[in-house]
């Protein structure tokens, strides 16, 4: 009987056995601009495309970054600027917009959304929030009037939304962004449009780093919390952060919006009043969230429903404002070495060739150049086996454990 079931179980791993990394696509990455040396858009897509990433937002609608994007398998998020919010209060205006910025690169570059602003319910700027959801219809309306309804329409805000958040279960916005937030909620529900949050543990442990364990807020194995509302018990920050929007929207009266996650992330280097910034706590964190990744994983409210996650930031940029944090977020210098390994190497193998006719380099000098195009079936095969061993030892291991004790 046990034998049965394992060899069942052992089938089954092998024949859902696709691309393990090519499934992981609940995962994206920002690529932010503010700096002036980045490398060129095209090196930037080779580098996406060597590390099997799929998926990128930027933060404006940069024509030389669209252009080099085209016909490539990259789906790209962009950006309506913050400052010219209030002239797409007019329905014209608005189509004038995704006339200039949008469509003359469709279908060749694969625009799948448009962010309308960012974190516009909290600028300093109080007055944006009253052009958010017009600008927003009036967007969405003029790609539907263009044949494009399925790029989606909507806004990142931070978490500074909710006026509580601990336990998730308490999770509810504002009352002063009440009425305009029904507004934008109605629209994605009606639209069926995600909710997008940036999320960021970080800033809760920097804050106070003697209350928060710094385990719970990296993912790092730990007793967690539960919470006492829902008895859903949490193993870190980020899912108490999202499912906290979830209660947030259900109070609301809404049900059915998904909620993502348009920025996370742990910067390696700060000042010394912020806790926590190091490169080995950067490291820890978007590691152990890629493996969360690759799993598919889904927040407690929602196990069934993985997660989607978009990292901050590509490169570190050196002309961002602010604590010395804020220019320290990337995975990648701008010279496209590592600032340091968060186990991308493992998805970008040089070729026998590349490799033999160049001398070998640590994890933190990994460069597009001496990985760029050069995945190799052996290469593919290789690391699709593990994870393929890795599978099955884990549900082996299940079987077991369910015919002896469940």
């Amino acid at each position: 009987m046990m034998m049965s079931y394992i060899i069942t179980i052992l089938a089954a791993c092998f024949l859902s056995s696709p691309d393990i990394i090519g499934r992981v696509e609940s995962f994206g990455i920002n690529y932010g601009q503010v700096a002036n040396n980045l490398p060129a858009p095209d090196k930037v897509l080779a580098l996406l495309s060597t590390l099997r990433i799929r998926k990128t937002r930027i933060y404006d609608t940069n024509p030389q970054i669209l252009r080099s994007f085209a016909n490539s398998n990259m789906d790209i998020i962009v950006t309506v600027e913050n400052e010219i919010l209030s002239q797409l209060d007019d329905p014209e205006a608005a189509y004038e917009w995704v006339s200039t910025h949008i469509l003359p690169y469709l279908p060749q570059t694969k625009i799948s959304g448009i962010q309308v602003g960012n974190e516009v319910f909290t600028d300093d700027d109080t007055t944006l929030i009253q052009h958010l959801v017009p600008a927003v219809i009036n967007i969405h309306n003029a790609l539907s009037k263009s044949g494009y309804s399925n790029i989606q329409v909507s806004t990142p805000s931070s978490l500074a939304v909710l006026d509580q958040s601990y336990p998730p279960s308490a999770g509810t916005f504002k009352a002063e962004i009440s009425t305009i937030m029904y507004q934008f909620l109605n629209f994605l529900a009606t639209t069926k449009t995600p909710f997008w949050i940036n999320a960021y543990p970080y800033f809760a442990y920097k804050d106070e780093p003697d209350q928060i364990p710094l385990d719970y807020v990296l993912f790092n194995p730990n007793s967690g919390m539960v919470d006492p509302n829902t008895k859903l018990r949490y193993d870190n920050m980020l899912y108490a952060m999202v499912d906290a929007v979830y209660f947030a929207i259900g109070k609301m009266g809404f049900k059915g919006i998904e909620v993502r996650v348009s920025e996370t992330g742990w910067p390696s280097k700060g000042d010394v009043d912020e806790a926590g910034a190091s490169p080995q706590n950067a490291a820890t964190y978007n590691r152990n969230l890629l493996r969360r990744q690759m799993a598919n994983e889904g927040t407690p409210l929602n196990p069934r429903m993985r997660l989607e996650v978009y990292l901050f930031a590509l490169f570190n940029e050196d002309l961002k404002p602010g604590p010395t944090s804020e220019r320290n977020y990337g995975l990648f210098q701008p010279d496209e070495s590592m600032t340091y390994n968060v186990g991308f190497s493992a998805l970008a193998t040089t070729s026998a060739s590349s490799s033999s006719s160049s001398s070998s380099s640590s994890s933190a000098s990994f460069s597009i150049a001496s990985s760029h195009a050069t995945y190799t079936k052996v290469a593919e095969k290789g690391y699709q086996r593990v994870m393929y061993w890795m599978m099955i030892v884990y549900w082996v291991i299940s079987a077991l454990y369910y015919y002896f004790y469940v």
